[in-house]
């Protein structure tokens, strides 16, 4: 990784006076301040870098700062050249983000900007259809001959041969640079089945501050890190499927404020610590919340023992809250008919990320009997086998309600 000598005075300097600890308040401050903090060797008032890592066994250095594409890019156009000013140079996006809308964004911002293009390492996604059909749309819409890496979008993987061969088949003609697939569910076994098959390049999996502590993660992330695959989290923040605010949370939130970040700022920071992890996709679509995630990247405080201690506090007392994607307990249980990992993540995007939208849109992608069946689907197995004690049939009904 790339250092960039951002000192503990600066970083504090640059949050100003963090008081109710939110990622928002801390992102303000930041964009607020007339001198950023920057570098050993950049210019007086110039932006910082975000620093870079290798993507795994492409080589490729990539900011450890991702921008997630989940927003209107269109209206935020701005968005995307302060991302560049400071060195976020790793765009993820897919066909289907924002209605459909945010590869459109990028595509606008590259062809105003074609310059920029050699400077991003560009991320799309196939949603469904035809593998070439959907690839050619997308490069359409991206204003671009070629992405740097392709992703299969919430999958357990691409491993057919025939898959293979249109990956290479796309590599040849330049369409495209690296091939992966995204995980929201069971990446642990996700991880070692694309380790064995030995062509994966990169993966984006769900992970965070509360599923990185566990022996099968770790497991996964070194075998995974072993067969040289680039790895991106994504959903890092670790938010639940039930909103309501409870005393570990203000805890938390006191416990970070007193070391001068904000918890979602500290939920970033563990991630970085783990060598294997080349980026952190988040979504940022504002530059307060941009410029904040920035601030994070920057910052060379490093977590201390109690940080790591109440950060696994919270997430013991706040696990019967947070689905973690292990859908081989609930959803091979007896009687089991729901998708309840995808239904689960719906009510992630409503409560947690407040998009609602975006929970709409997920949830009017699972199958018609499913989503017209919640309701009265048997659950008890599924509650049992889940390791945190979901109220899985609550949840069920909440979403069916929700999104109906």
């Amino acid at each position: 990784m790339k250092d960039n000598n951002v000192s503990r005075r600066d970083f504090v300097k640059a949050l100003g006076v963090i008081g109710a600890g939110s990622v928002v308040g801390a992102g303000r401050a930041l964009a607020q301040t007339n001198n950023p903090p920057t570098t050993t060797t950049a210019a007086p008032n110039q932006p910082a870098k975000v620093p870079t890592r290798i993507f795994g066994k492409t080589g490729v250095p990539v900011s450890m700062l991702g921008l997630g594409g989940i927003f209107d890019i269109v209206s935020n156009q701005l968005v995307l050249q302060q991302a560049l000013n400071w060195g976020v140079s790793y765009w993820d996006t897919a066909a289907g983000y924002n209605g459909g809308k945010s590869e459109g964004g990028i595509g606008m911002f590259l062809e105003k900007n074609p310059q920029a293009r050699k400077n991003i390492f560009l991320v799309t996604k196939h949603d469904g259809g035809e593998l070439t059909d959907a690839l050619n749309q997308s490069l359409e819409k991206l204003k671009t001959d070629y992405v740097d890496m392709y992703f299969l979008h919430g999958t357990t993987g691409g491993f057919s041969a025939e898959t293979k061969a249109w990956v290479e088949k796309m590599k040849a003609a330049k369409k495209i640079r690296f091939f992966g697939f995204s995980t929201h569910s069971n990446m642990e076994t996700n991880l070692q089945d694309a380790a064995k098959a030995g062509w994966i390049d990169g993966i984006m999996l769900k992970y965070d501050f509360r599923i990185m502590q566990t022996d099968t993660m770790k497991s996964a992330m070194d075998a995974a890190t072993k067969a040289g695959i680039g790895l991106t989290a994504m959903k890092t923040q670790g938010s639940g499927q039930i909103p309501t605010a409870t005393e570990a949370d203000l805890k938390l939130g006191g416990h970070f404020i007193q070391r001068g970040f904000t918890q979602q700022q500290a939920k970033l920071k563990i991630l970085w610590e783990n060598p294997q992890i080349a980026a952190v996709c988040s979504q940022m679509g504002s530059v307060t919340v941009l410029h904040s995630n920035i601030a994070a990247a920057l910052d060379k405080t490093a977590l201390t023992a109690a940080d790591h201690a109440a950060l696994r506090e919270y997430a013991a007392a706040t696990q019967s809250r947070y689905c973690a994607g292990c859908t081989q307990f609930c959803e091979t249980a007896p009687g089991h008919q729901a998708p309840v990992g995808d239904v689960m993540r719906t009510l992630m995007y409503h409560h947690s990320y407040g998009d609602h939208e975006l929970a709409r849109t997920v949830f009017r992608q699972l199958p018609e009997t499913a989503r017209r069946n919640l309701a009265g689907y048997d659950y008890a197995a599924a509650e049992r086998a889940c390791p945190h004690g979901l109220p899985i049939a609550q949840l069920m009904r909440e979403a069916g309600e929700l999104f109906a």
